[in-house]
């Protein structure tokens, strides 16, 4: 399937803008500004001009396959055409595209979806030239240029991503996955022990009580 492409100047949010206009349907919306970005749970997600990828698509909802997964799936389709030799990027459980810099973990970019009606809104932001200084974040922001990836203009990036979003069924294995099973994890309300992700986007987990396996929307603050 190729999606037309919606360039704005500016905009609310990319999001947003695919709920408020469901006449659209299955196209891909991509932003310079975003003056009301939001990342999951409803961070604010900084999506100033020229600094990176803001991008929302539009398209048909995924039967049968777990949301959980469709991000998981979505996002490691996104790092191929960001990171093609596969080097650099990973992702972060629930929904992040992380890399390693100095020995230390860094989030890069981020992931949201949600099924209305027929559709299926995936919605993208990906610092590539700039990131925001947030202190005290135990994954602080970076942009893929001070990664030292070499990227093809904006337009190009948000055509190939959109595109590799339209077969979802295909299950892309990033170069790593962080919590690796074995690596003790906490979280807001809980900790313990990696055991792996499941095949339907959650993460196992062996804690104090026993077995539980996370979903993304009971965890905040992983780390």
């Amino acid at each position: 399937m190729d999606l037309p492409l919606i360039r704005l100047a500016s905009v609310d949010s990319t999001q947003a803008f695919l709920r408020r206009h469901p006449q659209l349907r299955f196209c891909a919306v991509l932003a310079d500004l975003q003056t009301e970005g939001r990342g999951r749970q409803g961070n604010r997600w900084e999506s100033p001009a020229g600094a990176g990828l803001w991008l929302s698509v539009a398209l048909p909802a995924s039967a049968g396959v777990a949301p959980g997964l469709v991000l998981q799936r979505a996002m490691a389709a996104a790092a191929q055409v960001l990171d093609p030799e596969g080097s650099l990027l990973g992702l972060k459980w629930p929904n992040d595209l992380v890399a390693w810099k100095a020995g230390r973990l860094v989030k890069v970019g981020g992931i949201l979806g949600e099924q209305i009606g027929g559709r299926l809104i995936l919605g993208l932001g990906v610092n590539l030239t700039a990131a925001p200084e947030i202190p005290g974040r135990a994954f602080p922001p970076a942009c893929l240029r001070d990664l030292g990836l070499e990227l093809p203009p904006i337009h190009e990036l948000a055509v190939n991503i959109a595109k590799s979003w339209t077969d979802l069924a295909q299950d892309s294995q990033p170069p790593f996955r962080w919590p690796e099973a074995g690596l003790p994890i906490r979280w807001e309300d809980g900790q313990g022990t990696c055991l792996g992700w499941e095949s339907d986007g959650r993460l196992k987990v062996a804690t104090a009580e026993g077995i539980r396996r996370l979903s993304a929307g009971e965890v905040t603050g992983l780390g």
